[in-house]
């Protein structure tokens, strides 16, 4: 069996490559435990990469930059068994105002919009929390603001069942599969400028079941299936702040504490037999840079 894990940034985003390199070779590493040979993207066409090697895949799995993620997911879903989002939720969650406008209609808490005054202003095609920060200043063209909420910053990892490709067949109904609730470690510099460090997994919230409820609510109703992360701030309200249909830095952590294997997580719910649960044993710490501290 043979597996295509494409990571972008490794060679192309140099901001992100230690985050890129950390996600590749935690999947790389369960995938080989499950039996795979892993290839991975050589050529500068990345595109082009993906063409090349999933027709030879039995599965396929792309992270990169939200922005750029729908696009090499397109090609990717027409050549081999995806077990990533499909490609047009990538693109809706990439949109972050119109990902925030869906969220808000269907009734889950989200930040409200802001034009003026103290605020978080974002892209609103960006990813990470790159670009982000907080603000008196006017939002650019491609930008917008929102309410700057106190609290908590938490994130929550899933996977979402089987929603498009060979739906017929393995679409199992399922509610998404919680990993872990993860704390995460947020700076905001002297610009503003607002930096994600990474976090601790997994915790036990006092409000943990609204938080995964408001998780899973996010989820479906932007359609993500395979690895999900969904970041919230918790004040008075559990307030999505954004919904990476990928695989995050979390997963550094998650996997170092869970006793299944992520590959064998992914490629089964892609067809639809995801497991009820997973089992994590301990807690840690983990970073941007690939890093892992038991606690």
């Amino acid at each position: 069996m043979k597996a295509l894990i494409a990571e972008y940034t490794m060679t192309r985003e140099p901001a992100c490559a230690e985050e890129g390199r950390a996600m590749l070779e935690v999947l790389s590493a369960s995938f080989e435990r499950c039996g795979y040979e892993v290839l991975t993207p050589e050529g500068d066409d990345f595109s082009e990469e993906i063409r090349r090697l999933a027709p030879l895949c039995d599965v396929g799995l792309v992270i990169a930059p939200d922005p750029l993620l729908a696009g090499f997911s397109a090609t990717l879903e027409h050549l081999t068994n995806n077990i990533g989002c499909g490609s047009m939720s990538v693109a809706v969650c990439a949109n972050k105002l119109r990902a925030k406008t869906v969220l808000a209609k269907h009734g889950v808490p989200v930040p409200e919009l802001m034009t003026a005054g103290l605020r978080i202003v974002k892209p609103i095609r960006g990813y990470g929390s790159a670009g982000v920060r907080l603000t008196d200043e006017p939002a650019g063209e491609v930008e917008f603001g929102e309410r700057f909420i106190e609290g908590e910053h938490i994130s929550v990892s899933m996977v979402g069942s089987r929603v498009v490709g060979d739906a017929c067949d393995n679409y199992s109904g399922d509610p998404p599969l919680l990993l872990a609730v993860n704390r995460q470690t947020i700076s905001q510099g002297p610009d503003g400028q607002i930096r994600y460090l990474g976090g601790e997994t997994p915790i036990d919230h006092p409000r943990q079941d609204e938080i995964v409820a408001t998780a899973a609510l996010a989820l479906n109703r932007l359609g993500c299936q395979g690895y999900t992360g969904v970041d919230m701030v918790v004040a008075d309200h559990c307030y999505v702040v954004d919904v990476n249909p990928r695989i995050t830095t979390s997963l550094v952590g998650i996997a170092a504490c869970m006793e299944e294997e992520i590959a064998d997580v992914l490629v089964n719910a892609s067809h639809g037999r995801g497991p009820g649960s997973v089992h994590l044993s301990g807690s840690v710490r983990f970073d941007t840079h690939g890093g892992v501290t038991r606690l």
